[in-house]
This record gives C-alpha cells, sequence and structure tokens, in this order.
C-alpha cells in the first residue's frame, strides 16, 4: 500500500536523496540545463522551484533558508543575482522537463532539465539579434563613393 506517500523516494534513504537533489539543483543553477533520469527531474522540479520562487525576495532569511537547502554559497549567489532577476515575471513553472528516449546501458528514460527562461529557442519574447547579411554595397558607402568621385572630377 502507497499510504502517505506524497513524493517519489527514488529508492534512497532520506540523506543521500536530500544530497542528490541539492546536488542537482546546484548543478541546475551553475549549468542552466542538466541530463539526468526522468524520475529524478520530476523530484527536482518539485525540490528547486520553491527555492527560485524564494529567490525572488533577497533577503537574509530567504538566503539562508535556500542556503539550508543547497548548501553551496557559490549556487545561491548565482541563485539570486542572476536567475532570480530573469524570473522576476514569471508567476511558476520555472523548470522545463524535455523526455529524450532511454539511456543506452540501462535503458533508462532520460530527460533534460533546464531553466524555460535560459533557452532562447522556445522563448519568443527573448531578444534575437538580426542577420546581417554581407552582400553588395549598403547605401550609405555608395553615396560617400559618389560624392567623392564627384569633389575629384570638379577639381
Amino acid at each position: 500500500m502507497r499510504h502517505g506517500k506524497k513524493f517519489n523516494h527514488l529508492g534512497r534513504q532520506t540523506a543521500h536523496r536530500k544530497a542528490m537533489l541539492a546536488n542537482m539543483a546546484c548543478s541546475l543553477i551553475e549549468h542552466k540545463r542538466i541530463n539526468t533520469t526522468v524520475a529524478k527531474a520530476k523530484a527536482l522540479r518539485v525540490y528547486a522551484e520553491p527555492l527560485i520562487t524564494k529567490s525572488k525576495e533577497d533577503t537574509t532569511h530567504n538566503r539562508r533558508v535556500v542556503f539550508s537547502y543547497l548548501r553551496n554559497k557559490y549556487a545561491v549567489t548565482e541563485l539570486f543575482k542572476e536567475v532570480s532577476v530573469k524570473v522576476a515575471d514569471r508567476p511558476g513553472g520555472y523548470l522545463r522537463i524535455i523526455k529524450l528516449g532511454n539511456r543506452q546501458g540501462d535503458n533508462a528514460p532520460m530527460a533534460m532539465v533546464e531553466l524555460v527562461d535560459y533557452n532562447t529557442t522556445y522563448n519568443p519574447n527573448s531578444k534575437k539579434k538580426k542577420k546581417t547579411t554581407r552582400r553588395g554595397k549598403s547605401k550609405s558607402t555608395e553615396a560617400k563613393v559618389e560624392t567623392t568621385v564627384e569633389e575629384k572630377e570638379d577639381n
């Protein structure tokens, strides 16, 4: 029976599970994208999204609460300085899970977990630079060349 089983225990003892999720969350914050199994990705989303929500309000208390979960001061700094700025206007849903297929060795279903606001492919609102081409001369350089030729002819 599954009475009182509110979350996936991932086949690990409590201390191992908490350490694993903290390490995965730190890697996600540092690299913005990680590959893992689907079950761990879903567990990571439940673990990391409340921490990202806490990072929106930069107070000493929130930093200490997040540090008690992550236990990595560099990840906490990155979260409060850079990630929270990008997700400030988002009401939730900071992580995206994309299924990748099965792993070669043991056929485990794999997934990519990424921070939504750091993927420019899926974000239509992100600013893209317009690609410039190098075909022909631009209008302004042609006008400059014509004026210099005319001035030389006058002299």
